[in-house]
């Protein structure tokens, strides 16, 4: 049995949706926004300075540092404030899958937490069509907004795994489940990975 799920996931694919609703199912605790909010407050960084920091490391020194067990900021105080963000998010993530029993979404945590043997790997996905429409209902934005989300989004989310990991994002090969919520739909996404977690 899987008692760690990790979530990446395209914008506007239904991931956050897919994650919380599978946490309630299965009784674990979600780390999402939360994790950003904690590590925000940690080192102390007002709240109006992290939606810019988060998920923009420049990811020179952390590709080693993702490699050690947790690795914290001891020896790392002249850092970039985004780095410093990112390495405080990989501590809350190493603590949490100590814990067990979470679901962890973004944040590249399906790499930080690789070798876990207990650990499920899930990328979410859908069509591009599917993402607008879910971006233009679940945000209230116009069409073009949305389309300019979903690039802008991407790009940074991708931007970010690759530079922290030196792997490509979207590479089926770094996860054991590829799911296409547009298609398969949010319920049986859920359903699926309760099965999963089984084993």
């Amino acid at each position: 049995m899987y008692n760690i799920i990790t979530i990446e996931r395209r914008y506007a694919s239904g991931g956050n949706e897919i994650g919380r609703r599978l946490a309630d199912a299965l009784g674990y605790k979600l780390y999402d926004r939360n994790i950003l909010m904690e590590a925000a407050k940690n080192l102390d960084i007002p709240f109006f300075k992290i939606e810019g920091l988060e998920e923009s490391s420049s990811g020179g020194i952390l590709l080693n540092l993702s490699r050690t067990p947790l690795g914290g900021l001891s020896g790392n105080k002249d850092l970039p404030l985004a780095d410093k963000l990112f390495l405080e998010e990989k501590r809350i993530i190493e603590e949490a899958a100590e814990e067990g029993n979470c679901v962890i979404v973004g944040r590249a945590s399906g790499y930080i937490l690789r070798e876990k043997k207990n650990s499920l790997r899930v990328f979410i996905y859908a069509e591009h069509e599917k993402r607008i429409q879910r971006a233009i209902e679940k945000e209230g934005i116009l069409r073009s907004e949305a389309e300019n989300a979903l690039k802008k989004n991407d790009k940074r989310r991708s931007g970010f795994y690759n530079s922290v990991t030196s792997q490509e994002w979207s590479d089926p090969k770094s996860y054991e489940l590829y799911m296409n919520a547009g298609k398969l739909g949010i319920d049986l996404c859920v359903r699926l990975l309760m099965e999963a977690v089984k084993g």
